[in-house]
């Protein structure tokens, strides 16, 4: 079976060796300045309810098409309107079918966090992320060596990005933690192989310290699942799929939000 990480990993680097020319441009109109900053982190650590990222995805290499046809900005009005703490946005187009156009069209229409979803192996991709609005950026300990993960978080923190440091096992969130990270998604997908375990959120949350904020990715489809990761001491999860294909996502967002009552304490795996 062949690695769908790394088939993306491949496609990926040829990408950003295409914006070289761009770099030094980029990084000039990246740093830090006068732009208002929306922390994802803060949005999401809630004590009465499980919080929301709410992604914007048209397909994915798992899936094929979900919603080709989407409209960005309504889809993230739909949910800012529904009561979503964050929008999500994947800009990774061979795959997932996005642009950064629509990471911009989204930020123009709502005043969210916005994560950025992509596969972020360079800096050059970080300076793209601040000047089209993001106020958070996706980093996958799983396409990181231990060098990148640490050099590209600091260079996120640097300007002002929030990183949200996906992990799918123990030594990939050993990794994490090492680097200080506050953000900490748990990708209940396999990047490898694609498929879902649900249980990896049960294996690795109760590993995370309860002053970072535990994300919980992939796969939740329902109230009831959310209900169950938010008392193992999930504090927010992220879900596109099912919103994406849902005829009324409102409804959606409101089953997700409603499925879920006070946070339970993270009880590290026995």
């Amino acid at each position: 079976m062949q690695d769908r990480l790394q088939q993306i990993l491949l496609r990926k680097r040829a990408e950003i060796a295409d914006l070289g020319s761009d770099l030094e441009r980029m990084r000039r109109e990246a740093r830090p300045s006068s732009r208002r900053l929306r922390s994802m982190a803060r949005a999401l650590k809630k004590r009465e309810c499980v919080t929301l990222i709410a992604e914007v995805k048209r397909a994915s290499p798992s899936a094929g098409p979900i919603a080709p046809d989407c409209d960005p900005i309504q889809q993230a009005l739909c949910y800012a309107d529904a009561g979503a703490e964050a929008i999500s946005v994947l800009t990774d187009a061979p795959f997932f079918s996005g642009s950064l156009e629509d990471l911009r069209q989204v930020r123009a229409a709502v005043d969210l966090p916005l994560l950025r979803k992509d596969f972020i192996l360079s800096p050059v991709q970080l300076y793209q992320s601040v000047l089209m609005g993001a106020d958070a950026v996706l980093l996958i300990v799983a396409a990181l060596s231990p060098p990148e993960l640490r050099d590209l978080h600091a260079l996120a923190l640097d300007l002002a990005l929030e990183p949200l440091v996906e992990v799918h096992d123990p030594a990939e969130l050993d990794r994490a933690l090492s680097i200080d990270a506050k953000l900490i998604g748990i990708n209940n997908r396999n990047l490898h192989t694609f498929s879902i375990d649900l249980a990896a959120t049960e294996r690795l949350v109760g590993s995370i310290p309860e002053d970072r904020v535990a994300v919980s990715e992939s796969g939740i489809v329902s109230g009831n699942q959310a209900g169950h990761f938010r008392s193992l001491g999930v504090d927010a999860i992220l879900v596109g799929e099912a919103l994406m294909r849902s005829a009324n996502p409102k409804a959606k967002v409101a089953e997700l939000r409603r499925g879920a009552g006070e946070k339970g304490e993270r009880r590290p795996p026995r």
